[in-house]
């Protein structure tokens, strides 16, 4: 039987209130995703968190950074806010994919788990058809996470309440191209 899968992007302390890169709303979004999952985990198959977990990103780091392609360090791997939000204590995950760590790693798709596999290969083992993406940045790894899902072949919807842009323009930005390839965008009460 093909199954469903949650994919909960870097909710962790880094993006929110008081991190080093934080998104408005970043603490709610958190609690939310908690909330969802502890009403809703009977939906999917599984559930995957994913996590900056940055070591030597190069260039992604920078001193002076351009907010495009680089970003002041952040998610740096062991720390304290590269760990998942502690909203998420209860979570029980299946997987956790940690990316970024020798380069920008903005999808959940350039990560790999525990043992080694890349997160397309987690979600096939699973039989997975379909994929509901929440988490931060909407408008950063949410984004890059959904059209990567597309590509792979996933159906592949956002629930947009359960996620924060960077900016309301970055995040009209994000929505347009993911709509464009097919996201679906809704929210997760309908």
């Amino acid at each position: 039987m093909r199954t469903r899968a949650l994919l909960v992007v870097d909710v962790q302390p880094t993006f929110c209130e008081g991190g080093e890169l934080p998104v408005d709303g970043g603490d709610q979004v958190a609690r939310d995703v908690a909330a969802y999952v502890a009403a809703h985990r009977d939906r999917y198959g599984i559930v995957v968190t994913t996590q900056d977990w940055h070591i030597d990103p190069g260039e992604h780091f920078s001193d002076d950074p351009d907010f495009v392609s680089s970003w002041p360090v952040h998610g740096v791997a062991e720390s304290a806010n590269a760990q998942l939000h502690p909203a998420l204590a209860d979570l029980a995950a299946d997987v956790a994919i940690r990316k970024g760590q020798y380069d920008h790693g903005y999808s959940g798709f350039d990560g790999e788990d525990a043992v080694g596999r890349s997160l397309d290969q987690v979600l096939r083992e699973a039989d997975v058809s379909a994929v509901d993406v929440v988490g931060l940045a909407e408008s950063h790894c949410v984004k890059h996470t959904a059209l990567d899902s597309v590509h792979s072949g996933f159906a592949t919807t956002v629930l947009t309440d359960l996620t924060a842009p960077v900016s309301v323009e970055q995040g009209e930005r994000a929505r347009a191209e993911m709509a464009a390839v097919g996201v679906t965008l809704t929210p997760s009460i309908p």
